[in-house]
């Protein structure tokens, strides 16, 4: 039975890793890096943030280990464990992993051009469609909703699923994916009432990070 309470959960896309100010494509078919030390001081800054903001009463995080670092920051200035959620996985980019966009455009052209036509196009020959990597932030949002009905949710994850929930709350078509800036360490709110209807709070808030680049 619904509380009545809005479920909120607050989008925070990990910190930065040595990949990330080069703009490498990093997701779970390559390396699993670590934050760099920039990373490191933005994933504090956000849990400093989170801390003074208070009301969170979960911590739920993508495996890998760049969004775990994250997560476990703001973890332990919550006072809260971190909880995995598999669904929360950045998508797997197959042949595309570790390469700048621009060298995929280069020596890929068409496969780029296809990727971000449709969904339903592989990355990299061997990677997921993002019409997969819907399903299951999709499957991963409801499990949430229903876990922490009427409460506040931390979610640490990756670029690819949090435009991903954002884009499934605001009812918005997948070439929006492309149009939404979610920097290293940002924090964004979405809210659900009792019926599953989203309301997008904020959307990429870095104000924690003015003096933690």
């Amino acid at each position: 039975m619904s509380t009545g309470t809005p479920t909120t959960l607050l989008l925070l896309r990990h910190g930065e890793t040595a990949l990330t100010p080069q703009k490498r494509i990093s997701g779970s078919g390559g390396p699993d890096p670590e934050l760099s030390e920039a990373g490191l001081r933005q994933a504090e800054a956000a849990a400093r943030r989170l801390a003074a903001r208070g009301a969170v009463q979960a911590v739920v995080s993508s495996p890998l280990r760049r969004a775990r670092q994250t997560a476990e920051a703001a973890a332990r200035r919550l006072g809260l464990d971190v909880h995995i959620d598999e669904g929360l996985t950045e998508a797997d980019f197959g042949a595309w992993e570790g390469l700048t966009f621009a060298e995929v455009r280069e020596r890929h052209p068409d496969e780029m051009a296809a990727w971000l036509a449709s969904p339903d196009a592989v990355p990299g020959g061997t990677g997921e469609t993002f019409s997969s990597v819907a399903r299951r932030a999709t499957l991963s949002r409801d499990r949430l909703l229903a876990r922490y009905e009427g409460r506040t949710v931390l979610v640490v994850s990756h670029v690819g699923v949090l435009r991903t929930l954002i884009r499934l709350a605001l009812g918005a078509p997948p070439e929006t994916l492309f149009r939404m800036e979610l920097s290293a360490a940002s924090l964004s709110a979405v809210t659900y009432d009792g019926q599953g209807n989203a309301t997008v709070h904020s959307l990429n808030d870095t104000a924690h990070l003015a003096d933690h680049r």
